[in-house]
């Protein structure tokens, strides 16, 4: 017999998660219970309205298929995610949830959950994952595969914002690949986030404790990469004046972080490719082979099936890094986590920049989610940033945002894309400390910042008044 658990506190809930059951088991072919007449036979569907009674529920009906709202009063979705898997390691346990969000999905997963939903939920959608979990759930009892949870953690420090799919199933392939030591090659355009999710691939899984050690393949050349990489002996060239450890061994068993891979010499990818297959690798100079223990993610913003195909990447370190692929998409793809970026952002700016613009319009928010984002969620930090420098009060207006190529001329500053944001801080500075006469109260005032904040300005920049 076929057992699905549903628990839910809302009832209205349960009822539409009750039928996208009956109609995914119908599609399939899964028998079903005369409980259910119009489904067939030798099937129950079970029900609770909390986290206590489905866990008696697991405890003695031992469901093929657990379907659980995320919060609900007293024990929530995670309290009987993890109870289940104390029962019954193998069973899918799908988490549905009205507030999604990264943490939450990534714990999930984590412990080990099949799936994450979120509310609105799509239905056909829906059957189909309810159908996977019955078939893995056959598997998994027939002894065709095999399902194991990975170590508990939450995300602390860098964040991945977003509630789109796209960044819902990054979130989910995150918790997938944070508990092991396998290579992961992180895709996508410039901007898009990619050092990000691999600091919190590396923050939440079994590397969190062991150092993160970011390296730019592009920013050197070949001799200094394979120094940097790989160490090197005294006297090994000139200037060796002392043996010196790569960044390989300082990562020691923690994550190495290779950005730009797509930039690194077909010389320097044989090096690497012996050592990814060795697990070992030689100082520069050196004779003594020293093991290799850090997990490598590389990052890359270009097709690197495409540079294998003009013999500009070698073929057999595409494989071996490729063993976990997570692909970004660009934020043009994802335009309905704006709002939220521009909330989590702001968050930040404000905090960095000793301001409090809190206050959007819906102008200006039409016009960040209209906009293409060349630059990706980087290229929106920085408008952001800037907006938040040129802003009087606690309003973001229109006229603060400057977007694309061209310039905006606000009383009298030209924001070019070429100024640094320290350069347009300054600038603006400068221009309304001239037009308070340098009287630095009523200039702290207009900029919407304390006098010593001012004053920590003014000497950071070196201002001094117009002759």
């Amino acid at each position: 017999m076929v057992k699905v658990l549903i628990i839910d506190d809302d009832e209205s809930i349960r009822i539409i998660l009750a039928r996208l059951v009956r109609e995914a088991c119908s599609a399939a072919d899964v028998a079903v219970s005369s409980e259910i007449p119009e489904c067939g036979v030798d099937y129950a569907l079970l029900e609770s309205d909390n986290g206590s009674d489905g866990i008696r529920l697991i405890e003695q009906e031992h469901p093929d298929v657990i379907i659980s709202d995320l919060l609900m009063p007293g024990i929530g979705g995670l309290d009987v995610l993890k109870r289940a898997k104390e029962i019954d390691e193998r069973v899918p346990v799908i988490i549905v949830t009205a507030f999604d969000e990264m943490s939450s999905t990534i714990h999930a997963i984590q412990l080990g959950a099949f799936d994450f939903v979120s509310k609105p939920i799509d239905h056909e959608a829906f059957k189909t994952l309810v159908t996977r979990a019955l078939e893995v759930k056959r598997l998994n009892d027939a002894g065709a595969c095999e399902n194991s949870a990975v170590g508990t953690g939450a995300p602390d420090g860098p964040v991945l914002v977003g509630n789109s799919r796209e960044i819902r199933n990054i979130f989910k392939q995150i918790g997938m690949v944070s508990g092991n030591r396998v290579t992961v090659l992180v895709q996508g355009e410039s901007g898009t986030g990619k050092e990000i999710v691999s600091r919190i691939i590396h923050s939440i899984g079994i590397t969190k404790y062991e150092p993160f050690v970011p390296v730019n393949c592009s920013a050197l050349t070949e001799t200094l990469l394979e120094s940097e990489l790989f160490g090197h002996v005294k006297g090994a060239f000139t200037g060796a004046i002392r043996d010196r450890k790569g960044k390989f061994e300082l990562a020691a068993a923690g994550t190495i972080f290779l950005d730009e891979i797509s930039e690194m010499s077909p010389e320097m990818q044989v090096k690497l490719l012996r050592v990814i297959q060795e697990r070992q690798l030689e100082k520069v100079g050196g004779e003594e082979p020293i093991p290799v223990n850090a997990r490598i993610i590389a990052a890359t913003n270009k097709d690197l099936a495409k540079f294998v195909e003009q013999g500009k990447f070698r073929e057999d370190l595409y494989f071996r890094l490729k063993v976990f692929t997570i692909d970004i998409p660009p934020l043009r793809e994802r335009k309905g986590d704006i709002p939220q970026l521009v909330v989590y952002f702001l968050a930040r700016i404000n905090a960095r920049l000793h301001k409090n613009v809190s206050i959007v319009p819906y102008e200006v928010m039409d016009m960040l989610q209209n906009y293409d984002w060349v630059g990706n969620v980087r290229e929106l930090e920085n408008v952001l940033t800037q907006g938040v420098l040129l802003a009087r009060g606690n309003v973001l207006d229109r006229g603060c945002v400057v977007l694309g190529q061209g310039n905006i001329a606000r009383e009298g500053i030209a924001v070019n894309k070429d100024l640094t944001l320290a350069e347009v801080e300054l600038e603006y500075i400068m221009k309304v400390l001239r037009k308070a006469h340098w009287n630095k109260t009523e200039t702290a005032r207009i900029l919407g910042i304390s006098k010593s904040t001012l004053y920590s300005k003014i000497q950071e920049y070196g201002i001094e008044k117009d002759e």
